[in-house]
């Protein structure tokens, strides 16, 4: 792929490194031989889901908030702090706003600084309730700003912009993606998304929730697809900046989505349903058309394939 290429060892900065998606990435960039540096406040990332790296001498781990400044010499920052899910992020909407923005403002700083390039791990959320389907990133959305999903819808959107504006002003190299959502092993069990509800709610044997009557739609991202895309994206071009929809474009009801789990964890569930929360988007589906362009990048994994592996790895914590 065309674009700068990296020597081995580049030491790359992950902030967000213990969460979800942060330690798939930290795995993938050791696998790659890159020298890595996790940053993580332990909010919602875990100790558990990095584990398996500690001791490995291209490793290290420092406790920090990105709301802080941080100085380290990097070649690679990948700025995916922040929590994602709607419990977390509006358990203290304050601090989520501030984790997006002075977050994007500490760590484009140090990308000034060190003239590393930088990706900004974005979200589908910047596009709210859309009235376009599906989303493409010409799209510029429909969102609440003053609404209970504000402090993460908003916070992203500003934080795009910050990107943005450093690079215009101070010729910073970005990359912004923007993450549908996405799906696997080490998603937090209690992270009130729907694909880990409806797992454990299975797996325990409790009523299913559904939240509205559960035609609204979603795309599931398996993990694995989606850092091969975050990868791919730091080695792509140089000028080419995004945003670009990184997404699996299947779409499935909230009803397909818990019948599927019922089935593949042979689970005696019921469904039930419960009032629709405020600004629920009613469908979210990326158009991938430029990822597929310009990162030769498609998801691989089928939602059966990868709710799999996800309802082994959540069956591993009860």
């Amino acid at each position: 792929m065309s674009g700068r290429t990296y020597a081995l060892n580049s030491r790359v900065l992950v902030t967000g490194g213990a969460g979800f998606l942060g330690s798939h990435l930290c795995e993938r960039l050791l696998r790659e031989k890159m020298d890595v540096v996790c940053l993580d406040n332990f909010f919602t990332g875990q100790k558990r889901n990095i584990e398996q790296l500690i001791g490995n001498p291209y490793f290290e781990v420092a406790r920090h908030d990105v709301t802080l400044p941080y100085f380290v010499e990097v070649d690679q920052i990948y700025n995916l702090a922040c929590p994602a899910s709607p419990p977390h992020y509006q358990y203290n909407p304050v601090k989520t706003v501030k984790t997006s923005v002075h977050g994007a403002i500490n760590m484009l700083g140090l990308a000034k600084r060190t003239r590393a390039r930088i990706l900004q791990a974005s979200t589908s959320e910047v596009y709210g309730d859309p009235s376009v389907h599906p989303q493409a990133e010409s799209y510029w959305g429909n969102v609440n700003p003053i609404g209970i999903r504000s402090c993460y819808d908003e916070g992203k959107r500003c934080a795009e912009t910050l990107f943005f504006d450093y690079h215009r002003q101070n010729n910073i190299d970005i990359k912004v993606v923007r993450i549908f959502n996405t799906y696997g092993p080490r998603m937090h069990p209690n992270d009130g998304r729907v694909v880990s509800n409806f797992i454990m709610q299975a797996l325990r044997g409790e009523d299913i929730t559904i939240y509205g009557d559960g035609s609204q739609t979603r795309s599931f991202c398996y993990v694995d697809d989606l850092i091969d895309a975050l990868v791919s994206m730091m080695q792509s071009r140089a000028g080419f900046t995004g945003p670009v929809n990184i997404g699996n474009p299947e779409e499935f009801t909230m009803l397909e989505l818990a019948e599927q789990i019922l089935k593949l964890t042979k689970s005696k569930s019921k469904i039930t349903h419960q009032p629709l929360p405020q600004d629920d988007p009613k469908q979210r589906r990326p158009d991938i058309t430029l990822a597929k362009k310009e990162l030769s990048w498609q998801p691989k994994v089928s939602l059966p394939e990868g709710l799999q592996e996800t309802i082994a790895y959540f069956q591993t914590l009860l």
